[in-house]
């Protein structure tokens, strides 16, 4: 497949999730784990026991509690948030909500890399007399990260 067709499949699915994640990041303050974590705070406001939701999960009550104390300390496993859900007869979700668009994560990453790129290159010339007006690095800039966004090893710090 061209690289450009995986770069416009990139891009769509780039939108598609920077869509979906906006509505995320308003309600991320309505979704802030409880002190006492999502388990315990379910159970004890259904009044269930820690044995009660024990025998529902097939654990024993002491192991519920250092499965409380995990998720309270954010070291418990997804399966064991799911299999918890269902014994507390919740739905599991489970997200990673960017901080901000991911067009724009790309776009200042590729900028970077270029910008970097394109002081070395600068310097170079202007060591030999020959330094480029500033419209002309900032249209090779524009150029450049049009093209460094669809390259591969983006992420790739190793490379320049």
């Amino acid at each position: 497949m061209p690289r450009t067709n995986n770069a416009a499949i990139r891009k769509q699915a780039r939108e598609s999730l920077d869509a979906r994640c906006a509505e995320l990041r308003q309600a991320l303050p309505l979704m802030s784990r409880p002190q006492s974590g999502w388990i315990s705070a379910i159970r004890q406001s259904l009044g269930m026991s820690q044995r009660d939701l024990g025998t529902r999960m097939g654990i024993a009550e002491s192991t519920l509690t250092r499965l409380e104390d995990n998720e309270r300390v954010g070291s418990i496993q997804i399966s064991t948030l799911q299999r918890a859900a269902e014994a507390l007869e919740c739905d599991f979700v489970y997200a990673l909500v960017p901080r901000r668009s991911l067009d724009d994560v790309v776009m200042e990453k590729a900028r970077q890399r270029v910008e970097s790129l394109i002081a070395t290159v600068a310097h170079t010339m202007l060591l030999e007399d020959q330094a480029p007006s500033e419209a002309a690095l900032q249209k090779l800039e524009e150029e450049a990260v049009a093209k460094r966004i669809n390259r591969p090893g983006l992420w790739n710090d190793s490379e320049r």
